[in-house]
């Protein structure tokens, strides 16, 4: 399956999240996953893949215009689940997202370099193998393997007419360095990315809807960057998602993205000291 989109991220405190649920609540439904929960939240499980430079971790830092991210996205430990491959790329402003299902038992031939059968997918889409087939040829040039296990618990709001708006409110986001295709949802030793801060996300295609632009004066929200992979890697030490004895080479890591690197981590610290009541 094939979106292109435009995602606005602000990085709030629960009390602004909470108030942005009763502002969207007047225009969107709550999705049937987190309907059903008491906290109206379902918990995402994405493994990402990188290289043993960490390219993609380094572009997202080096802020590449055109970019990618590679991840297995799960919703548990079922074994009956499927697994979801995803293709995340930042075109300019644009955000363009490929992904298809596997069955779990086929997930290895797949990181192996095997397109799925038929009876491997989850639909007959064939929108669904294509992006497979893409995120192979992806994994393939960049020599991309697990790397890390990111988890949050998802709050969305869509739209009941169509896909062509959607809130998200992610919380308690976690990182830790995962090598395996386990796709556990129990994690050993996590970092917590953002502390106790929620990832809200507006996502449209076509026209900004005019309530987003409301809703972000009356609040008060400041627009902001928030990848939960890259900040999760830089918060944590790119160190410890690296291939043992591997480095990155020039100009992944130079004196610049350094600097950019340690700026991410200055900011979303600020914010969360910010957001500690005194």
């Amino acid at each position: 399956m094939q979106l292109q989109r435009w995602e606005l991220k602000y990085v709030i405190p629960e009390e602004t999240a909470l108030l942005v649920r009763e502002f969207v609540r007047c225009y969107l439904e709550i999705d049937e996953y987190g309907a059903a929960q008491p906290n109206l939240s379902y918990a995402v499980h994405n493994l990402y893949l990188d290289s043993d430079d960490l390219k993609i971790y380094w572009g997202t830092i080096n802020g590449d215009k055109n970019r990618y991210k590679l991840r297995l996205r799960f919703y548990g430990d079922n074994p009956n689940a499927p697994i979801f491959f995803e293709i995340k790329r930042r075109m300019n402003d644009s955000i363009l997202k490929q992904r298809g299902g596997v069955k779990r038992f086929a997930v290895e031939s797949v990181l192996r370099g095997h397109h799925p059968s038929p009876g491997e997918l989850v639909s007959g889409d064939p929108r669904q193998l294509i992006a497979i087939q893409q995120f192979v040829q992806l994994m393939i040039a960049d020599r991309a393997t697990p790397r890390a296990h990111v988890s949050y618990l998802r709050e969305a709001w869509i739209s009941s007419r169509d896909n062509s708006v959607r809130v998200t409110l992610d919380r308690q986001v976690d990182i830790e360095p995962d090598f395996t295709t386990r796709f556990r949802a129990a994690f050993n030793i996590p970092t917590r990315v953002y502390g106790d801060l929620t990832i809200l996300e507006l996502k449209f295609s076509g026209r900004f809807p005019g309530w987003f632009s409301e809703m972000v004066r009356a609040l008060g929200l400041r627009q902001g960057s928030a990848s939960k992979y890259a900040d999760g890697v830089a918060n944590r030490g790119e160190a410890e998602f690296y291939t043992v004895g591997s480095r990155p080479p020039e100009p992944l890591s130079s004196p610049a993205a350094s600097e950019r690197k340690r700026e991410r981590i200055d900011r979303i610290q600020n914010i969360i000291h910010r957001s500690v009541p005194v």
